[in-house]
């Protein structure tokens, strides 16, 4: 039975949006599900997929919060 977690940043995936939308989310959780049927031959009803939002300011980069890395990305 595997668990597949997989973690997103809660902003948007296109202009005005501040989450993934449940069809995103969808789409994930059924490509990750196909994925381990097609490799590793586990079956649908048995695989398990968490999808995590973290907070933008939670998620680091460059060893910076990740709004403050884009920022100093975009100034250079």
């Amino acid at each position: 039975m595997p668990i597949v977690t997989i973690q997103i940043t809660r902003e948007g995936s296109g202009p005005g949006r501040n989450a993934a939308t449940a069809e995103e989310k969808a789409r994930l959780i059924a490509g990750t599900s196909q994925l381990l049927l097609d490799v590793l031959n586990k079956p649908l009803d048995a695989t398990f997929v968490v999808i995590e939002e973290v907070e933008l300011d939670n998620w680091g980069w460059g060893g910076l919060p990740v709004p403050e890395y884009r920022k100093r990305r975009a100034a250079s």
